[in-house]
């Protein structure tokens, strides 16, 4: 006669055995999809980055139009890249598979940036960075420069074009940031990012005098020519704005390659 004290335990430690095997079956099977996806798709997301930093370039140099083909459109602007410490370009690299970002990190191709010079709160910084350049049948028409910097939480990254003066601003893009949604997260703002347009970098010895104000800009003053309106509510992120404005327009960033320019043009 079988013994039904053994066999009840019995049968619960193999349902046990049968249950732990089917979950980690079901891990591994589902762990190797998600990595399989994610490596499928991850050319198609490199594509999508790619053709978003095209768009918000030419959102900057106010070249966006909806109904043509970025990559069409993007035919007119030329890639080069420069050397920050002399303002000259640099010849014998690929500017369009070039990544400023890898470059920072690399001890041959960054440099760490002193403490007291590191408005932007970025650390490192790559030693040549791109510069998207448009012209037109005058001659340079746009400069549009990378820029980035720590606002309150997160750093933020955009484009800032100027005209072929090297001072007069045509237009600003955030692209990516982690910033307080309604309050610093309208640094992306279209609203606000198109009061930029036409305000001057530097003052009439060179210095950069680019800045977001707190509050609303008085018209009136002759300094509003230099400033753009704060983001309410916002005032660590408005400040990691100027900050980030005025360490990659100044003489750690692209000041030196932009005098080049309008000495060239004079």
């Amino acid at each position: 006669m079988p013994d039904e004290t053994n066999s009840a335990p019995q049968r619960a430690n193999d349902s046990m055995g049968k249950i732990l095997l089917v979950a980690v079956s079901l891990c591994v099977v589902c762990s190797i999809i998600v990595s399989t996806a994610a490596v499928a798709l991850r050319p198609l997301q490199e594509a999508n980055k790619t053709l978003e930093r095209k768009r918000n370039i030419l959102l900057a140099a106010g070249l966006y139009r909806e109904d043509e083909d970025i990559d069409s459109l993007f035919e007119q602007v030329e890639i080069r890249l420069v050397d920050l410490a002399s303002g000259e370009y640099v010849e014998g690299v690929d500017a369009t598979a070039y990544d400023q970002y890898k470059a920072a990190k690399a001890p041959d191709t960054g440099v760490a940036i002193p403490r007291d010079k590191d408005v932007a709160k970025i650390r490192r910084r790559a030693k040549d960075v791109p510069v998207y350049l448009v012209r037109d049948s005058t001659g340079l028409r746009s400069v549009i420069l990378p820029v980035h910097g720590y606002g309150l939480y997160s750093t933020l990254y955009g484009f800032i074009a100027l005209s072929r003066d090297g001072n007069t601003v045509q237009g600003m893009r955030v692209y990516e940031h982690g910033e307080t949604p309604g309050l610093g997260g309208e640094v992306d703002n279209p609203v606000w990012l198109d009061k930029w347009q036409n305000k001057l970098v530097y003052d009439e010895n060179g210095q950069v005098r680019l800045a977001v104000v707190k509050g609303v800009v008085d018209r009136d003053s002759p300094e509003a020519r230099y400033q753009v309106d704060g983001l309410a509510g916002a005032t660590m992120t408005s400040r990691g704005v100027t900050n980030l404005i005025r360490y990659w327009l100044g003489e750690e960033g692209f000041a030196s390659f932009l005098a080049k320019n309008r000495a060239e043009r004079s």
